[in-house]
């Protein structure tokens, strides 16, 4: 699979793949069948970036499959929207997620042994052949089966005892659609530390059964962790109330303030299109900051799909809106452009607790602050993440509510 980050090229692999999503997918979708795999979406990519959004994903499926036969993979998507959601009620676990990445970091660069056995790992070369072709395989095409990375944490975790924001830090660099939700939770699902004492192990019966039809499986494994003791951490990361813009359901400066503004588009927003703009921008501001994602530099395809997929969203929102656009570098100052631009308020796909937020807010809390940022958040988001308090389940229950009060038509 070759990720083109454009919404043609999201559009088109949504369009092949639906048909597959209703009892298909229900079967097959735990096989890890290699890179030619077509059991699972992989959509990932596109909706990390905010190419094509979920409700589109949702309504595409659900005019093809009844909600009872496409349940798993209308699941899926909403585990991302939980995990979202989860994160944007607790965002000290993020904080704490880079803080301990750091700290982490130190410590092999401290510990000859530690780096050593962090580095055969990193380079797949641990002897144990399952994790060896998962490790490679992340580095060689940015991305691996959602099975795969539950496979690879646990061993990591477990039986090769590396600290797991190790682990989390290196599935950031390499991912195409790494995201700092749906990576950082999983990483402390699998290890104990989200469903507090509960573990996922990896067995080597269960790799050989879902890895049958891979081209080079069944993959093999040896040595694993029989017993898998959950993590624990010294921090209690409290629910805080959710904090979302005004839901009025368009994007712009605000129906009653008739100003000029910049569309600032991102590496979690980079097109226009889900925005619903009730009003065109005056210029497009681009900002891609994928180098954000880690201290220790990030793959080469991740930061290209980033950088493109940013590059060909800016480059259709200034056709579209018939307006000039301009590159937003990090050391540039936001508030010149607009200056320069005689514009003051801006809009934005919303900024989601992680490292795009972290690499932009400095500059757009002042506008924030005073009124002239206004940050679009899609209507499934907002109607979802009240219910992501606790486990899945609150989310899992909530669906056919939410799917109604969007007015996603079921059948």
């Amino acid at each position: 699979m070759h990720w083109i980050p454009t919404r043609a090229a999201a559009l088109a692999q949504l369009e092949e793949f639906i048909p597959s999503a209703g009892r298909k997918y229900e079967r097959t979708r735990n096989y890890d069948d290699g890179t030619s795999r077509s059991n699972v979406s992989q959509l990932s990519p596109w909706l990390h970036a905010g190419i094509i959004k979920e409700t589109e994903v949702l309504q595409a499926a659900l005019a093809q499959h009844s909600l009872k036969t496409a349940d798993k993979f209308i699941s899926e998507i909403f585990w991302r929207i939980y995990f979202k959601g989860y994160l944007e009620q607790r965002p000290t676990i993020w904080y704490s997620y880079t803080q301990g990445r750091d700290a982490a970091v130190d410590a092999i660069a401290n510990n000859s042994g530690l780096r050593t056995a962090y580095e055969r790992a990193i380079q797949g070369k641990t002897s144990i052949p399952a994790f060896d072709h998962w490790a490679q395989e992340l580095a060689e095409t940015g991305y691996l089966h959602n099975h795969a990375r539950m496979w690879f944490a646990s061993i990591w975790i477990f039986t090769l005892r590396l600290d797991w924001h190790l682990g989390a830090d290196f599935f950031l660099r390499h991912l195409i659609d790494g995201d700092a939700a749906s990576n950082t939770l999983s990483w402390r699902w699998v290890g104990g530390l989200h469903s507090k004492g509960k573990t996922y192990t990896a067995r080597a019966g269960n790799i050989t059964r879902y890895t049958a039809n891979h081209p080079d499986g069944p993959l093999s494994v040896n040595g694993l962790a029989s017993e898998t003791d959950a993590l624990t951490e010294d921090t209690q990361h409290g629910r805080q109330p959710l904090d979302l813009p005004a839901p009025d359901g368009r994007a712009g400066p605000g129906k009653d303030v008739q100003k000029p503004y910049a569309l600032l588009l991102h590496d979690e927003g980079a097109h226009h299109q889900p925005l619903s703009l009730d009003q065109s921008p005056a210029l497009i501001i681009v900002a891609a900051r994928p180098e954000f994602r880690s201290n220790a530099g990030i793959g080469a395809l991740a930061g290209d799909f980033a950088r493109g997929a940013v590059a060909a969203g800016v480059e259709e929102a200034s056709a579209h809106f018939q307006c000039d656009a301009q590159i937003w570098n990090k050391d540039d100052s936001l508030a010149a452009i607009l200056e320069g631009a005689n514009i003051t308020h801006l809009a934005a796909p919303y900024l989601p607790t992680g490292w795009t937020r972290d690499a932009l807010w400095p500059e757009l809390a002042a506008c924030a602050a005073e009124g002239r940022l206004k940050q679009c958040l899609p209507d499934l988001d907002r109607a979802t993440w009240p219910f992501a308090k606790a486990g899945f389940f609150g989310v899992r229950k909530a669906i056919d509510s939410v799917l109604g009060e969007l007015a996603i038509p079921v059948h």
